[in-house]
């Protein structure tokens, strides 16, 4: 793929990261292919442990000892191998009260042991995080870390099953902000922050890039997702340069594990705004180690102008997805996970057919990606207790984007190597490892703007519980940019127990991020209006902490948040002087912070689930278009409080019918000549499903009170804007009341 360019070799550093993909791509290799797994080391000793209740064996009840987990089955305890010493071994399984027992493991001499467990009624449910590179439960990790379930996933699924913007949006604390309204493109805005600033993967891997871009989001179907999870605030000392303003890491379905001859779905989905989705599912097993998925989608939206102005307001598309993957686990630590992605897409905007922009011209603009990514994470037991983790990814994409008259052809390139050593005691989890990113970018029409960047990294960390009401965490990462120079990156965490299922967490840490041309802006207009980055140009440096206290009362669960950043040298677009046509990238003159709070509820006694949020949100910037130095404005898009209101009804299996109630207010507005902040508004849904044999039938209106930004003004400009472009920033919906329905087959 041409993904990693040839670079000097004059620290350590790169010396050692030179070789990471390497390693990544064939150190565990040699061990899959010849069974060499399957030996045990002498220094580990096997753990077989039972599982009863109700006078039982019980079958799938869950066996965790530090990271490692295995499932019982019916006529076998489940097996794990361990290096001798004292392990904490918990067991769970919905419906039951979990039990744990402290066991000390001999060389040598193998262990029996049986845990009984209660049945009790109210269903559990264990979240295992996998973001943290820790893999502790959810309720033991010293970051918070906001999971959204499989449930979530599915309910999301049924609304718009092309993406995972919604999935995203109705999220507390993120907000999925429209930066092309004439492409409908968009990106993630975690607690405030812009964008860009959010880095999305796919089980760990950057297989959308080191900066997904306007459309990443939306060429995601969520049918194969598992769960997702996101870290707020600057994550550079665990991923990278990408990560100042948080991480979402998409994670995958497992392929079902006793059903005979795999599983198999079919989606198929209809708009009153003419689009139409058809997604298939499948998983099995290929042996007794061996598992599968794949997903296979097409997408397809017709252009629609709802104010019939001749502007797109809702851009047509047609969309191919298709993603393999494939798992090997041999059940005694090691496993192998191997996937890959196509995904092709057109998609058209601007004026619509025989009309015109208010200047009498055609102005077309068009996208076509074509986009392939390739990755594969390895896990291997090796010296006593220890686990060796290596990730591996490469992606590739081509752009084609029409501006009008202009044209820009563009290739994306991101290659990605990681290995990582750990080892999980009962009093802590230690981890250290090395990693190697390069980002590449080509132009064909505009050379000036090519750059290619290798960013070699070593990174640890460390938790560690002194007693049984505190854990504490500290993370550090050297990255060494080839562009920008050498960045040191700290993260600390703390975890207390307060008593019952209340705790307390505190975090604070530092990120970085590399400037590129691309800004929301830029996603707009294109390139062609600006000037080549400037060599003086420096990266930005932010700084984050966070205070959240949560816990349960019998039914209803509760969390608060206090967040704040602080953002150095934040990268922005001006005018140049003497020229209002041409922009350039420049460093702030000052600061861009951001502080506010969440507070998320939940309420789940069956048949009813409910839950509000509200999130507040107060973003300042320096002003580069005034000559004070000092002069600072509010950062545009950034509504001060949003709050959402779901409730669910569910009978198991049968029926679900859900509301929704979403508020957004006030948010400040630039190069809008209509206002100069927009106008509050609230959002309503209703989704309905109902089984019928092997299919769910579903209908979902959304918007049904039909809010759109033009009732209120109109989208395209008077005349056509400096930068280039000819509507204002998307505010508001601008797609009105849509319904949609469908059915979902299980065959």
């Amino acid at each position: 793929m041409d993904i990693f360019p040839s670079m000097s070799m004059h620290s350590p550093i790169r010396t050692a990261a030179g070789v990471t993909l390497l390693l990544a791509l064939l150190l565990g290799a040699p061990q899959a292919a010849s069974g060499q797994a399957a030996t045990r080391p002498d220094s580990l000793t096997l753990l077989r442990v039972r599982v009863v209740g109700d006078g039982a064996t019980l079958a799938d009840a869950l066996v965790r000892v530090g990271s490692q987990r295995r499932a019982t089955a019916a006529a076998s305890p489940a097996v794990l191998r361990l290096a001798p010493g004292a392990h904490t071994v918990v067991a769970t399984k919905i419906g039951y009260a979990p039990d744990s027992l402290v066991v000390t493991l001999r060389a040598g001499e193998d262990t029996s042991i049986t845990l009984a467990l209660e049945a009790e009624a109210v269903e559990l449910e264990e979240v295992t995080v996998r973001s943290t590179r820790s893999e502790r439960r959810i309720e033991d990790q010293p970051l918070r870390v906001e999971v959204l379930a499989q449930e979530e996933v599915e309910e999301k699924l049924l609304m718009t099953p092309g993406d995972i913007s919604m999935l995203l949006n109705e999220s507390g604390g993120m907000r999925v902000q429209n930066t092309s309204p004439s492409l409908g493109g968009a990106n993630v805005r975690i607690q405030g922050l812009r964008g860009r600033y959010s880095l999305l993967l796919s089980d760990g891997l950057p297989l959308y890039g080191g900066q997904a871009g306007s459309l990443g989001l939306l060429q995601v179907p969520p049918m194969d997702l598992g769960q997702v999870e996101v870290i707020k605030g600057a994550a550079s000392a665990l991923y990278g340069s990408s990560a100042l303003g948080g991480v979402i890491n998409l994670i995958s379905k497992q392929p079902p594990a006793e059903v005979p001859g795999g599983s198999r779905e079919l989606l198929l989905n209809g708009t009153t705004l003419g689009g139409a989705d058809a997604v298939l599912f499948t998983g099995g097993r290929l042996g007794e180690r061996v598992g599968y998925t794949f997903l296979a989608s097409g997408h397809r939206q017709g252009r629609v102008d709802r104010d019939d102005d001749g502007w797109t307001d809702v851009p047509g598309y047609e969309r191919v997805v298709a993603r393999p993957r494939l798992f090997w686990d041999n059940g005694r630590g090691q496993s192998l996970f191997f996937t890959g992605g196509v995904t092709l897409e057109d998609r058209a905007g601007g004026t619509t057919t025989g009309r015109t922009a208010p200047d009498g011209s055609v102005y077309a603009e068009d996208l076509s990606t074509r986009r392939f990514d390739v990755g594969s994470v390895g896990r291997f037991v090796v010296g006593e207790g220890w686990l060796l983790t290596t990730r591996a990814s490469g992606m590739t994409q081509r752009h084609g984007h029409t501006f009008g008259v202009d044209v820009e052809r563009d290739r994306h390139s991101t290659g990605f190597g990681e290995v990582a050593l750990s080892r999980a005691t009962a009093h802590g989890v230690s981890l250290v490892g090395v990693a190697m990113q390069a980002d590449r970018y080509r132009n064909r029409e505009l050379p000036a703007f090519d750059f290619t960047h290798a960013v070699p990294g070593v990174f640890a960390h460390q938790e560690w519980t002194p007693g049984a009401r505190l854990t504490l965490a500290g993370s550090a990462r050297l990255d060494d940019h080839s562009t920008y120079g050498t960045f040191v990156n700290p993260r600390l965490s703390a975890l207390g127990r307060l008593g019952g299922a209340w705790s307390v967490r505190a975090s604070a840490g530092t990120g970085f991020y590399a400037p590129t041309p691309f800004t929301e802006e830029t996603e707009v207009t294109g390139l062609a209006r600006l000037r080549p980055l400037d060599a003086t140009l420096r990266a930005e440096k932010a700084r984050s902490a966070s205070l959240d206290v949560g816990g349960a009362v019998g039914p209803f669960e509760v969390n608060g948040t206090l967040f704040g950043s602080v953002i150095d040298r934040a990268v922005q677009l001006r005018a140049t002087a003497g020229d209002a046509t041409r922009f350039e990238l420049i460093n702030a003159a000052g600061p861009t912070r951001t502080y506010g709070g969440e507070l998320l509820a939940r309420y789940r006694h069956e048949p009813w689930h409910l839950t509000a949020s509200y999130t507040y949100t107060r973003s300042t910037e320096s002003d580069p278009e005034r000559i004070d130095p000092g002069a600072r404005r509010e950062v545009a898009l950034t509504p001060r409080h949003s709050l959402g209101l779901v409730g669910m009804w569910e009978e198991e299996g049968r029926t679900r019918v859900g509301l929704e109630l979403y508020y957004t207010g006030r948010q400040a507005l630039e190069d809008n000549p209509y206002r100069a902040a927009s106008k509050p508004y609230v959002v309503t849904g209703l989704l309905a499903e109902r089984r019928v044999g092997p299919a769910r039938l579903f209908v979902n209106f959304e918007n049904f009170t039909n809010v759109r930004q033009t009732k209120y003004d109109q989208l395209v400009l008077p005349a056509r804007a400096p930068d280039g472009r000819w509507t204002t920033d998307a505010w508001a919906p601008l797609e009105g009341r849509v319904v949609n329905g469908g059915l979902r087959l299980a065959f």
